[in-house]
This record gives C-alpha cells, sequence and structure tokens, in this order.
C-alpha cells in the first residue's frame, strides 16, 4: 500500500452534497463522472492533504444503491493506492484476504480498483486503486 488515496463516500444527492463540500466547507470541486462499471456517478473533491470521493447510484441497483438503503448516507470506504494492483490481489488471498471481486473494475479518472470484503478488514471496506501509467 502507497497511501491513503481518498475517502469514499456514499451520498444521494450529488449536486446537494458538492454544494456543502465546495460552499460551506471551501474545498474545490476536481472532476465529476459517471463509472458505469460500478453504477455511479462520482465526484472528486480536494480536501486538502487528501481528495474525497462523492458516490451517487445511478439507479437503484447497485453496491452504492444497496448501501444507502441499508445504512444511510456516509462514509462507503477507504483506497489505498496500489501499483500493480492484480500482484497485490494475489499477495492479499495468499495472506487469507477475501475479495469482493476477483479480477479488477475499472474505476473512476481511468484506475483499476478492488475491494477487500470489510469481514477481512475488521468491517471496513478498503479499496485498492491502481492509477499507475493514468497520470494521476
Amino acid at each position: 500500500m502507497q497511501k491513503v488515496d481518498h475517502i469514499g463516500i456514499a451520498v444521494k444527492s450529488m449536486d446537494h452534497s458538492i454544494d456543502y463540500y465546495i460552499h460551506t466547507l471551501g474545498f474545490k470541486l476536481l472532476a465529476i463522472e459517471a463509472v458505469v462499471s460500478q453504477n455511479v456517478r462520482v465526484a472528486f473533491i480536494d480536501a486538502g492533504n487528501i481528495k474525497l470521493e462523492l458516490l451517487e447510484p445511478l439507479g437503484e441497483t447497485g453496491a452504492i444503491a444497496k448501501f444507502l438503503e441499508k445504512r444511510g448516507e456516509g462514509v462507503h470506504h477507504i483506497a489505498f493506492g496500489v501499483t500493480d494492483i492484480r500482484t497485490r490481489m494475489a499477495e492479499l488471498r495468499a495472506k487469507g484476504v477475501q475479495l469482493v471481486q476477483e479480477e479488477p473494475k475499472p474505476g473512476a479518472g481511468g484506475a483499476e480498483v478492488a475491494f477487500l470484503h470489510p469481514k477481512s478488514s475488521f468491517g471496513v471496506l478498503y479499496e485498492l486503486c491502481d492509477k499507475s501509467g493514468k497520470g494521476d
């Protein structure tokens, strides 16, 4: 693991949430994009020493929609920057860590992502985020 890349926050309304982070807290909006593979729209917020990733479901299905239905808005995951995500996933599996998926998926900003199951991480959903060669 290289560093904390971002903290993912599930939100019901991207527009309402962005207003809070930008106008109330004074942070800077970096980008907004749809990540179809995850069925979400994301906004990256520059919070100074870390990025926040706001996650709004694109529909009524998908992990973020289920999260919001079950838990409401709030912290969804913590993402760690990695390189060579497939090797890192294999190393974690060899150490007994359960992953949510077998292969990395496309994430925001051209990254490849994979999630560690919260059952293997003391109840916390961690994301591996590989931006190598993507130009962060």
